[in-house]
């Protein structure tokens, strides 16, 4: 027995050594990644964190403001019409996008003739930059020489309106989004058994009933995904902002990344930028942890054929 310890022994060093070499292997992979998740992720959050309790103009050395800029993000009625802004926005945006993208998704799911081409079709605005599909759509919207007025046949102020500039803002948004959400859909849609609507059918389930009670519930993982990265890009949403109104007419279209990029270098307000930012970082956080609690009580991941 006393003749098998070293040799027990050996065998465990051997096995440390293993695991050391894997897991230095693993983190040698993980380290592109990994840096470009700090230098491109935490750093500009530390920095816009520190920044926000500066005052600074770009030109003279920054100086410490405390609260101050936390406050005038509460206090501020421009900065407080910028979030009701971005929140009708969400409101405008995300169910019409998640139902179009449901409904486009289940249409290419029946392999209609066609549907490979339509599916490229889908996505190309997705994958354009959405500053070139800004300024298209803002041709697009003129009311001189746009083509939209010419084939309504009358002169309409899409972008110069209070009450229409911000939906065709959120027209455009969707018009964007809608195959970027249908693929994802789509995607779902083919991890679903098919012996569970057969099955249905066989009890005498209808189309809508098989889609309500079968296709709708097994899709809630996702939805779930589809909504919180909606509800994140459309918080964030500036190009297409910045490219077809600049925030305008009077201030009706602007959102909080354009209000931030306003504070910051139209208004020369860097911590107070960087305020708003943080408070925005908050509440996306917010909101994804609540959707991702509603989500989590509700949704079936496997489903066993």
């Amino acid at each position: 027995m006393l003749a098998l310890a070293p040799r027990a022994w050996h065998v465990d060093d051997v096995r440390t050594t293993r695991r050391r070499r894997e897991t230095l292997t693993g983190f040698t992979l993980l380290a592109p990644s990994l840096v470009g998740t700090v230098v491109f992720l935490l750093v500009p959050v530390a920095v816009a964190l520190w920044l926000s309790f500066q005052r600074w103009d770009l030109v003279s050395p920054a100086r410490w403001a405390g609260l101050a800029n936390y406050a005038a993000v509460l206090t501020d009625a421009g900065i407080r019409h910028s979030f009701a802004v971005t929140i009708l926005f969400t409101l405008l945006v995300i169910p019409t996008q998640t139902v179009l993208g449901l409904g486009v998704a289940v249409l290419l799911a029946r392999r209609l003739p066609g549907s490979g081409f339509f599916r490229v079709v889908y996505v190309v605005p997705w994958i354009c930059a959405p500053l070139v599909v800004g300024l298209v759509w803002r041709w697009m919207f003129d009311p001189s020489t746009g083509a939209l007025n010419a084939i309504v046949g009358t002169r309409v102020e899409w972008l110069s309106s209070h009450t229409l500039a911000l939906p065709a803002v959120a027209f455009v948004t969707v018009w964007t989004q809608v195959g970027y959400v249908a693929l994802f859909f789509l995607a779902g849609l083919a991890g679903i058994p098919p012996q569970l609507s057969d099955a249905a059918r066989v009890d005498g389930a209808g189309p809508w009933r098989v889609f309500r009670s079968i296709t709708l519930p097994l899709l809630r993982p996702t939805t779930s995904f589809v909504l919180i990265t909606g509800v994140i890009s459309s918080f964030q949403v500036f190009d297409t902002v910045y490219a077809m109104t600049e925030g305008g007419p009077g201030g009706a279209t602007s959102v909080v990344a354009y209000e931030i990029y306003s504070e910051a270098f139209t208004a020369l307000r860097m911590g107070r930028a960087a305020a708003i930012a943080v408070v925005l970082l908050v509440i996306l956080v917010a909101l994804t942890l609540l959707q991702r609690w509603w989500f989590g009580r509700r949704t079936t991941y496997e489903v066993s054929a």
